[in-house]
């Protein structure tokens, strides 16, 4: 069975393969040679989710999802949230977004964060919606040269290490995205 992916990063696409039950073949917007930005508009993370979504099933009449994922740091009143990939400006630079990040806290003693992800999936043509939460804490520095994002500056709780120190299987034990992803490969199973 083809789902439909509806995102250019390959680093997501990656993540979620290896989650995938066998008999998924996932295609991304890249494989679909849909090159422009989809745009995220929406006020919430499901509601970008869902404007991906809805604009590649318009396109292309075939079930898919699309992610949404917002870093939440409690001393920062839940920013940079539905803002997390253009923290630091329009053009999405994790480096820039992660500096700017650390240097807001730079004096905070609450590290308290939470990354949070919603997918939206258009199955047979209806709306179904999947959240994963992994609360955690923002480290004083960089640290690890895997992932991608924020994954250098976030330790997921009962750990030391950044999700950036973690082998892929380690963080998708444990990951936002994962969590949301095993509850719609259930709900995929089911149907």
């Amino acid at each position: 069975m083809k789902l439909i992916f509806a995102s250019h990063n390959e680093h997501k696409a990656k993540e979620i393969q290896s989650l995938l039950p066998s008999g998924i073949e996932l295609l991304t917007l890249v494989d679909l040679q849909l090159t422009e930005e989809i745009p995220e508009t929406a006020e919430t993370l499901e509601g970008n989710a869902l404007l991906k979504a809805s604009y590649v099933h318009e396109r292309f009449g075939m079930n898919c999802f699309a992610d949404d994922t917002g870093l939440e740091v409690h001393a920062l009143n839940g920013a940079p949230g539905v803002f997390s990939a253009r923290y630091a400006g329009k053009d999405k630079d994790s480096e820039a977004n992660m500096a700017l990040l650390l240097k807001n806290l730079s004096n905070a003693t609450d590290r308290r964060a939470r990354f949070r992800t919603s997918i939206a999936l258009i199955w047979n043509g209806k709306q179904h919606f999947f959240d994963g939460v992994v609360n955690g804490q923002i480290a004083k520095d960089r640290a690890g040269s895997d992932g991608f994002g924020y994954d250098p500056i976030f330790i997921p709780e009962n750990s030391t290490r950044t999700f950036a120190e973690m082998t892929l299987s380690e963080k998708n034990n444990q990951s936002h995205r994962a969590r949301a992803l095993e509850k719609m490969i259930a709900f995929l199973n089911r149907n």
